[in-house]
């Protein structure tokens, strides 16, 4: 017995706890194994090489909507048109050299191997050439060409500025202004953010300057750490309600008024989802509402979170002119609305809310609530006439040379489909790095004008290479071959020096 007890104390002492039969099985493979028959693990095998391997789960696929697509396309095609009148009417004498316009190729959307010329006579009824006058009688080069405004283009400008200008539209776009700044926990959006969405609220591009000083009572223009900014006044106004819903509750033809037995997702035409994805859906509109003007903490949960960043999404779509805007837009207002990182996801997540289209080099978001299956817009908004304005100078363009072609000439490789127009959509996206420079501070405000960097002074922007002044030079003979540049006058040479001098300062 007194040497059992020694070599209990050598020893150590088994373990106590219970061992899984699982882990039994993994202990002694070996044994399992030969406890199989060989020709049973040959044919499992046998069977196992010839299985192929097993496929990923694909990810969920997107419904398209081909009426909204519309919407996005139909913009696409008035892009370069919208941002040279944009360009344009940044200067106070509404017209730019050429030269100078060459600069301006990434703001335009135009790539470099594509001469400029050409797409400006693209659209003769919204821009027109000109030459500034000379000592000599010399013939028209690209060092003295300019581009300017027709009369119908000013009308058109005119005709906005004086809506804007209104006592019923110039409430409307300060209030949008108030409901952006509530959105926000500092009370407070630089200016150079505001910019971004100018344009799609239907706000002028001179908002700091036209818009600003007329509501004291609601805002102001600041200096703060991160430039000039917009801010609401002390004390602020009342915050006002959300906007409400674009498209009834109820459906007007149904044949019961009485409330659903169970819990209904409205979806747009066509759009069907798989039971994890409604269910989720349901559990989320389950959910107390959350105004787009309260500011939440960390501790509200992700589902509250989530909840607040629709409602403050859906608060700015509803605030466009046409009820959409470009996802990168939306992306610069992360910080100051409390969005998440994964905006994009966000959106396609809910597809009961917002559909985000991908026709174009950027992606645009719309609010399905304000259209109908036919993508109609269900309420329209009064700047909605300078679209259409637009659009219809741009088909007068369109019938102009087409009826120039049926005459004597026309410019080579101008056609008459719509697929030059998209030229941007060839061109890749490009990075924001710096700020609008001297074309933002006159007031040069559009979409995706952060392409734009360094208009003065870029190396890759110059154009100064022999092969691209000919081609331009070429363009420049053709279009004073078919009579469509026209003769300056002394006041425009005067205002090119000034604006030359400006600019290259």
């Amino acid at each position: 017995m007194a040497v059992a007890s020694s070599f209990s104390s050598v020893l150590p002492a088994p373990s106590l706890s219970l061992t899984s039969p699982r882990r039994l099985a993994r202990q002694g493979p070996t044994a399992k194994s030969l406890s199989v028959p060989l020709a049973i693990r040959c044919a499992a095998a046998a069977t196992a090489a010839s299985t192929p391997p097993r496929r990923p789960i694909p990810p969920r696929k997107l419904v398209r909507c081909p009426a909204l697509d519309r919407h996005a396309a139909r913009a696409s095609r008035v892009r370069f048109a919208r941002k040279l009148l944009t360009l344009l009417l940044s200067k106070p004498r509404r017209f730019l050299p050429v030269r100078v316009l060459r600069r301006c190729r990434r703001f335009l959307g135009l790539p470099r191997d594509r001469p400029m010329l050409p797409m400006v006579l693209r659209y003769p009824a919204l821009f027109r050439l000109f030459q500034a006058p000379t000592s000599s009688p010399l013939s028209p080069t690209l060092s003295t060409l300019a581009v300017k405004l027709t009369p119908a283009a000013e009308a058109l400008a005119a005709d906005l500025a004086a809506l804007r200008g209104g006592a019923a539209v110039a409430p409307a776009l300060a209030g949008k202004i108030h409901r952006l700044l509530l959105m926000t926990p500092r009370r407070s959006i630089p200016v150079n953010k505001l910019a971004h969405l100018a344009p799609d609220l239907g706000l002028a591009m001179d908002f700091r300057a036209t818009l600003c000083p007329r509501h004291p009572d609601i805002f102001n223009l600041v200096n703060t750490s991160r430039g000039h900014a917009v801010q609401l006044t002390e004390p602020p106004p009342p915050s006002p309600p959300p906007l409400p819903p674009l498209r009834p509750a109820a459906p007007a033809d149904r044949l019961m008024d009485r409330p659903r037995r169970f819990p209904n997702l409205p979806l747009r035409r066509g759009l069907n989802l798989r039971r994890a994805h409604r269910d989720y859906l349901l559990r989320f509109h389950s959910l107390p509402e959350v105004s787009p003007f309260e500011q939440l903490d960390e501790s509200a949960g992700i589902d509250m979170l989530e909840r607040r960043a629709c409602a403050v999404v859906r608060e700015v779509l509803a605030m466009t002119v046409e009820k959409r805007t470009l996802v990168d837009h939306l992306t610069h207002f992360r910080k100051d609305f409390g969005l998440p990182n994964r905006l994009h996801a966000l959106l396609v997540r809910h597809p009961e809310m917002f559909y985000v289209s991908v026709k174009g080099v950027r992606h645009s978001v719309f609010l399905v609530e304000a259209f109908d299956d036919d993508g109609r817009l269900l309420v329209e908004d009064e700047m909605l006439v300078g679209r259409d304005k637009l659009e219809e100078l741009v088909r007068e363009g369109k019938r102009m040379r087409r009826a120039k072609k049926k005459g004597v000439l026309a410019l080579d490789g101008d056609s008459d489909d719509d697929g030059d127009d998209e030229v941007a959509e060839e061109v890749s996206p490009l990075e924001v790095v710096d700020e609008f420079g001297d074309l933002f501070e006159d007031g040069a405000i559009g979409e995706d004008w952060e392409d734009v960097s360094n208009v003065v002074g870029g190396e890759g922007d110059e154009e100064s290479d022999a092969e691209s002044d000919a081609i331009e030079e070429f363009w420049v003979k053709k279009a004073v071959a078919e009579g469509l540049v026209e003769s300056g006058t002394e006041q425009d040479i005067c205002f090119e020096l000034d604006e030359i001098c400006s600019i290259n300062l």
